[in-house]
């Protein structure tokens, strides 16, 4: 314990580089929570990643999207598929050339504030079922649904009617989470947020501040902590981001109020604390975050996992952060890279060996956009 406290110590001392470019910045208003009870592995022998790493910015994949949310990497390299939220559109990119192919548009979409059309995802049976879900506002509610595309019909009208899995989670003009992603076990993950009704976090008959846990069909996933609930954790104030390691451990990033914004380790049952904590607490009963960042810091969105590492994109941050990781724990101080490149930030999703996808967000009505905005970026990341 004496030997962590001491590279505790000298990390806050150190610092981290802000832009990735070889330049020491000022030390971030980050903190890393090791709490071996919050910790499946914690006495466990666990590699760690390197402490530094570094981002290359490869290439522009397109330009001029607008409102891009969600983003689904289709098998073999055969494009990238964004949706647009405000318009309720999923389009097509072909990853070589940018070029842009407008699928549909996803019927009963009713984007205002935060909400509309957000996370994506594709069957874990794609190749055979070319099914693709997503998470989208309606009039009432925020809900799930799944819609076959045909690729052989006209551009515009590849997409079939939404089928409704699963709904009645809490809207608002905030905090309506949104992403979604098939995990290991092939279930169904989503992070919803508690639509600015803080009570709703800390109440496990609701949808609200939750991540849930369906099967494909929409049901609540066998093995779920709570019998019969697709509640899968609770506690959250507005979860926008989740990834899976190579052990198949789940993290996800949430949005604080004014002072601590989170990357947590996602422990089954767990209660994250929200509203009665923000970031780190001393109460037994809340998970601690595993590190925590001032909201003018992060204000995190999409996260990814590669080679022993969590990137994520940071809106209010304008910047990428890269968390090293030890088992379910903070390896060492997180390190931020293109703060304020190329403005808001946020989707990055793993792209293959050491590359991502990183897809920025300065047409959200809370950016401030310049011609070419939005893109898709693919990075080089170590």
């Amino acid at each position: 314990m004496t030997a962590v406290l001491a590279a505790a110590g000298l990390l806050l001392a150190t610092g981290c580089s802000s832009g990735g470019d070889g330049r020491d910045g000022p030390p971030p208003p980050w903190a890393v929570s090791t709490p071996a009870s919050a910790s499946p592995s914690a006495g466990r022998t666990e590699p760690v990643a390197p402490a530094k790493g570094s981002v290359t910015v490869v290439r522009t994949v397109a330009g001029g999207l607008k409102s891009p949310w969600g983003l689904a990497p289709l098998p073999d390299g055969a494009g990238l598929l964004v949706s647009d939220r405000d318009d309720g559109t999923i389009s097509r990119v072909d990853e070589k050339t940018g070029k842009k192919t407008e699928l549909g548009t996803v019927s009963g979409v009713s984007a205002a504030g935060e909400g509309g059309l957000l996370g994506i995802a594709l069957s874990p049976g794609f190749a055979s079922d070319h099914m693709i879900y997503a998470y989208f506002t309606s009039a009432s509610d925020n809900r799930v649904v799944r819609m076959l595309w045909d690729e052989a019909k006209p551009a515009g009208e590849q997409l079939g009617a939404p089928d409704t899995i699963f709904k009645g989670i809490p809207k608002g003009f905030i905090h309506n989470g949104g992403r979604i992603a098939f995990g290991p076990d092939g279930m169904l993950y989503a992070g919803t947020g508690e639509s600015g009704q803080r009570g709703l976090a800390q109440d496990r008959d609701s949808l609200g501040g939750k991540i849930l846990r369906l099967t494909p069909e929409g049901d609540p996933a066998p093995g779920n902590p709570f019998p019969g609930s697709p509640v899968y954790t609770y506690g959250h104030r507005n979860v926008q981001g989740l990834a899976w390691d190579d052990r198949q451990r789940l993290f996800a990033s949430e949005f604080g109020q004014d002072t601590w914004d989170e990357l947590n380790a996602v422990k089954p049952g767990g209660d994250y604390g929200w509203p009665d904590a923000e970031g780190r607490s001393s109460d037994a009963k809340y998970v601690n975050p595993i590190a925590q960042w001032h909201t003018d810091d992060a204000s995190p969105s999409g996260i990814a996992y590669v080679d022993g590492v969590i990137w994520m994109a940071g809106l209010k941050g304008q910047r990428l952060w890269r968390v090293p990781l030890k088992g379910t724990e903070a390896g060492a101080a997180p390190q931020a890279f293109l703060q304020g490149r190329y403005g808001r930030l946020r989707t990055v999703v793993a792209a293959g060996g050491d590359k991502v996808w990183l897809v920025t967000s300065n047409t959200d009505g809370r950016g401030a956009p310049k011609p070419g905005d939005d893109r898709i970026l693919e990075l080089q990341v170590r």
